[in-house]
């Protein structure tokens, strides 16, 4: 499948009951939570985003906004992957195929740390400002 008809299908949904047979619902039904939460995670990363561009003023701002955009990337990341890997689980749920591997949530994990590390350092010694 190319990238292109990849995308397409997060459009038109629909299309993927051209595709195989009917998964047991709960299985469709345990990838939309999965697609969910993954959700909650990126208006988490972009509400944090917002929150240390606001809440940080003390900060210097080349610091405050690097943080900042980083979780905001983060965020429209989280979300864009979440649809992508609902479509990709549900697509080899109807084929009968083994479910997709990915490393997302183990570099999203990391990324999240790293930022977390960072901004504990800031917050403990005041730097940037």
């Amino acid at each position: 499948m190319s990238a292109v008809s990849g995308v397409r299908l997060w459009f038109a949904p629909e299309r993927l009951r051209e595709e195989g047979s009917t998964p047991d619902y709960r299985f469709s039904l345990a990838n939309e939570r999965t697609f969910l939460a993954w959700l909650r995670t990126a208006m988490a990363l972009v509400g944090g985003g917002f929150a240390v561009d606001q809440f940080l003023p003390e900060t210097g701002r080349p610091l405050r906004l690097a943080l900042a955009l980083i979780l905001l990337a983060g965020g429209a990341l989280c979300a864009l992957r979440a649809i992508s890997h609902w479509v990709r689980c549900e697509r080899a749920m109807r084929r009968g195929e083994d479910l997709p591997a990915s490393r997302f949530p183990i570099v999203l994990g990391l990324a999240v740390g790293v930022v977390a590390l960072l901004m504990v350092i800031v917050a403990a010694f005041g730097w940037g400002g």
